[in-house]
Parts: structure tokens; sequence; C-alpha cells
């Protein structure tokens, strides 16, 4: 199969993701090209990363996630 030349051109973690630095942190891409994650630390962006696909495929993601504020105000503002 023929990769696009900029996907062949990276290297790729676990054929999901790879991993980029920006000026002031680390970032996960997903192979589709969308931003996943960010982090201060590159270890920890890449271990995030492979946890939260992998939470992602196993379908158990929202038992690992809660909801703090829903963000409505109650009353007049």
């Amino acid at each position: 199969m023929n990769e696009h030349p900029e996907i062949a051109e990276h290297e790729w973690i676990d054929d999901a993701f790879r991993l980029e630095k920006t000026r002031f942190m680390w970032k996960s891409v997903l192979k589709n090209g969308e931003d996943f994650l960010f982090g201060l630390e590159k270890q920890a962006v890449l271990e995030m990363s492979r946890w939260h696909l992998k939470c992602l495929q196993d379908g158990t993601l929202d038992q690992h996630t809660r909801i703090v504020n829903d963000g409505t105000v109650g009353g007049k503002l």
C-alpha cells in the first residue's frame, strides 16, 4: 500500500500516532493529522497517548472520566 509522503516520513508509534515538539511543549498527532494530547514532558505524552488510545479501543474511557462542572449557571446574570 502506498502511503502519502508526509505520513511515511514520520516515526509512527504503535502505527497510530507520532510525537512532535512545539515551542513550549510536546504533542501527539494522530495519523489523520489531528492534534491529540499535549504535555510538558515527552515521556508523559507518549504514555498518556498510548493509554488514552487503548481505552478508546477497549471502550473503557468512560470508566476513567468524570464531569467536575457542567458549566450551567442558575438564575439571571
